[in-house]
């Protein structure tokens, strides 16, 4: 099963809400499924923004199953579903799509020649933010809730451009948005380096 095919195999399994077909027509619509994660960083190839986004949510799962998350951060009941974890995991960076286009960069090679190689291209027709632009695109589909909101909102945690104070309300406020900032950045540092 290729990245695409398990996305939406985990999509249709665990996101039912009123709008989630929409939502995933829009995607199939998109570049979201050939689009990179990044221009140069963490996945930075076509296909990369779905499989980032696999991986977050790989990580988010894998974190709110820790007993320790359970028991003594009190991550259980109705706003840490099946249904939250597939949407903020799979959903954090819809803000990307439409936004790279395939180009060239000029680096030198091991001998100091200058070579053109391929690369992506930032270019954000819609510059609405990066995590409250996600939320955007999800809620002309879908409602989400108070937690999924904030928690996609701020997924980037303190490596943003927000205020470090807004930041650290929001992720002791919304402790889903602190467990999806983990799990973002275990992907990107260390599953997508």
């Amino acid at each position: 099963m290729d990245a695409k095919e398990r996305f939406i195999a985990v999509y249709r399994q665990y996101i039912t809400r009123p709008g989630a077909d929409k939502l995933l027509e829009y995607l199939n619509t998109s570049d979201f499924f050939v689009a990179p994660a990044s221009a140069r960083y963490h996945s930075s190839y076509a296909g990369g923004l779905c499989q980032h986004s696999l991986n977050v949510y790989d990580c988010l799962k894998a974190y709110m199953e820790r007993e320790r998350v359970q028991k003594d951060y009190g991550l259980t009941g109705e706003e840490y579903t099946d249904e939250s974890i597939a949407i903020v995991g799979l959903l954090h960076d819809l803000c990307k799509i439409g936004c790279y286009r395939a180009g060239f960069r000029n680096v030198k090679d091991a001998n100091g020649v200058w070579q053109k190689v391929p690369t992506f291209n930032f270019e954000d027709s819609l510059p609405y933010g990066h995590g409250e632009k996600s939320v955007f695109i999800i809620s002309r589909f879908m409602r989400l809730t108070v937690h999924e909101s904030f928690a996609i909102r701020y997924h980037m945690g303190f490596s943003g451009d927000e205020d470090n104070r807004t930041v650290g309300q929001a992720l002791a406020m919304f402790p889903l948005a602190f467990a999806v900032s983990v799990a973002d950045s275990e992907a990107t540092y260390f599953l997508e380096k």
